[in-house]
C-alpha cells in the first residue's frame, strides 16, 4: 500500500515505515503529524485518485528530527564591473517516519 501526498508545495510517494525529508514543519521532535492532502492511494489492485484530494484519506507520521541541510554556496558575478558576491544557504527540513496510511 502506498500513498501520494502533498506538503510544502511538493508531492511525495510513501509506504508505511518510510523515512523522508520534507520542508520544515512547525512541530517538535517526537510529535506526530497528519497529512490530509492525499492525492492518490493504492491498496493492492485498488487505486484511488482524488479530484484534487481523496476524501477521508490521511497519512500519519512521527517527526524524527528537525535540522538544516548541507550548506550550498551561490556566487553572483558581473563581468567588467568589479562586482562579485558570495552567498551561503542552508535549507531547513523535517525528517519524518510514515506510521499509517488510511484510505
Amino acid at each position: 500500500m502506498f500513498a501520494i501526498f502533498e506538503t510544502g508545495g511538493k508531492q511525495y510517494k510513501v509506504n508505511e515505515g518510510d523515512v523522508i525529508f520534507v520542508e520544515k514543519l512547525g512541530v517538535e521532535d517526537g510529535e506526530s503529524v497528519t497529512f490530509d492532502k492525499v492525492l492518490a492511494v493504492s491498496a493492492g489492485d485498488n487505486f484511488t485518485v482524488g479530484a484534487p484530494y481523496v476524501e477521508g484519506a490521511t497519512v500519519s507520521a512521527n517527526v524524527v528530527k528537525n535540522g538544516k541541510s548541507k550548506k550550498i554556496y551561490v556566487i553572483k558575478y558581473k563581468a567588467k564591473k568589479n562586482e562579485k558576491k558570495k552567498i551561503g544557504h542552508r535549507q531547513a527540513y523535517t525528517k519524518i517516519q510514515i506510521t499509517k496510511i488510511e484510505a
